[in-house]
C-alpha cells in the first residue's frame, strides 16, 4: 500500500480510476475504486497528476474500435506525474516522468487513474523546460506528430519541396503537425472540415486551408501535383487523394484512421513520381528517438505557444462523457485530463 504521506488515498488504501470493461459484447467505462494489487505489474509507481485523451482513448472507452488486448483495463494511452516507488535504480520517489503509448490502455493499466504502476521501459523522465500538464498537452499526439516528421525528414523531404498538406488538421496530432512544420520552415497547408477553426489553424501557423471535401471521393490514379509532402491524420480516399497529388519524390506519412482504414490507391504516384507512403506508430520507438524527440518538443515550445492547442480541460469525474465529442469530430485541440494534484 502507498502510504498516504505520499499520496492521498482513501483510508482502505483504493484510488479512483476509469476502468473499461466488457460484458455480453458491450464496453463500458467507469469510475472506480482501485488499490494498486488491481493493477497490471511494472517496475515504477506513479502518482497521475495529468493524463489527456487521444482518438485511440475514445475508441477504447466507448468500445468503438478494438483497442484493448485484455479487460478490464484502466484507459489511457498517457500519464505525466511523479515517481512514489520504483524498483529501478534509474527513477527515485519525486522524479517528475510521463510515458506514452507503450502499450498503456492497451495491454497494460493506463493513465486515467490516480496512481499507475507502469513498466520503467515506458518511462521517461520529464524533460526541462516541461511539467507534467504541458508534457500531456503534447502527449502522444504531439509526440506522433513529431515523429512524422523527423520520419518524412529522415527520407529527405525539406520545405524547398513545396507545401506540406496536414490532415485532420483540427485534431490533436493535426494541431501539432501544422505547428511543429510551420516552425521548421515548411509551408504549411491544412485540410479540416470545420471551416470555423480557420483562425485557430493560422495561428498555428497554416498558410493555407482547404475543406476537406476538396480531396474527399474517389479521384485519378496521377492528379496535379500540389504538394510537397504531407500528414495524414485520417487515411481512406483523402490520404489516396493526397498520395495522388504529391509531386515527384516527396513523401506522405499515415498516422491514423479518421476517416477510413481502407486505402484503394494505385501504384503511379510510387512508381511515375518517386512518392514515398511511410508509416508512423507512436508505440514502438527506440529508446533513445523517443528520448530525442522528447527533448526536441520541450526545447521548440514556449507555454504560450502549447496554450493555443488546449481545447479542454477536464476532472478525472467528467471523463465519461469526453469521448463522444471526440469520435463525432466537435473537439478542436488537446483535451486535458487533470488526475491529480
Amino acid at each position: 500500500m502507498v502510504s498516504d504521506t505520499i499520496f492521498p488515498t482513501a483510508a482502505d488504501g483504493t484510488f479512483r480510476a476509469l476502468r473499461i470493461d466488457r460484458a455480453n459484447g458491450a464496453v463500458t467505462a467507469s469510475l472506480t475504486a482501485l488499490t494498486l494489487d488491481d493493477l497490471t505489474p511494472g517496475e515504477v509507481v506513479v502518482r497521475v497528476a495529468y493524463s489527456s485523451i487521444n482518438y485511440k482513448d475514445a475508441l477504447a472507452a466507448t468500445g468503438a474500435g478494438a483497442i484493448l488486448r485484455r479487460f478490464p483495463l484502466v484507459g489511457g494511452i498517457d500519464l505525466a506525474g511523479r515517481v512514489v516507488e520504483s524498483s529501478d535504480s534509474r527513477f527515485a520517489p519525486g522524479d517528475p516522468v510521463l510515458a506514452c503509448g507503450c502499450g498503456l490502455g492497451e495491454t497494460h493499466d493506463g493513465g486515467f487513474a490516480e496512481l499507475a504502476r507502469v513498466p520503467a521501459k515506458c518511462i521517461e523522465r520529464i524533460p526541462d523546460g516541461l511539467d507534467p500538464r504541458t508534457a500531456m498537452i503534447i502527449g502522444t499526439a504531439g509526440f506522433t506528430a513529431a515523429l512524422a516528421l523527423e520520419r518524412i525528414e529522415r527520407n529527405g523531404q525539406t520545405p524547398a519541396q513545396g507545401p506540406l498538406l496536414v490532415t485532420g488538421a483540427t485534431g490533436g496530432v493535426g494541431s501539432f503537425a501544422v505547428a511543429l512544420a510551420s516552425r521548421r520552415g515548411y509551408e504549411v497547408h491544412a485540410l479540416t472540415g470545420k471551416a470555423s477553426a480557420r483562425d485557430y489553424l493560422e495561428s498555428l501557423g497554416a498558410h493555407e486551408i482547404f475543406d476537406r471535401h476538396a480531396l474527399a471521393g474517389a479521384g485519378k490514379p496521377l492528379e496535379p501535383a500540389r504538394w510537397g509532402g504531407g500528414i495524414d491524420t485520417v487515411g481512406g480516399p483523402i490520404l489516396a487523394r493526397l498520395l495522388a497529388s504529391t509531386r515527384p519524390n516527396g513523401n506522405v506519412a499515415a498516422i491514423g484512421l479518421a476517416a477510413d482504414s481502407k486505402l484503394e490507391t494505385t501504384v503511379m504516384p510510387f512508381i511515375l513520381r518517386g512518392v514515398s507512403l511511410i508509416g508512423v506508430n507512436s508505440v514502438h520507438v527506440d529508446p533513445e528517438l523517443r528520448a530525442s524527440l522528447w527533448r526536441r518538443l520541450a526545447a521548440e515550445w514556449d507555454p504560450a505557444a502549447l496554450e493555443r492547442i488546449v481545447a479542454n480541460e477536464i476532472s478525472l469525474d467528467e471523463l465519461p462523457g469526453a469521448f463522444k465529442p471526440l469520435l463525432d469530430g466537435k473537439v478542436v485541440g488537446r483535451t486535458l485530463v487533470k488526475v491529480g494534484a
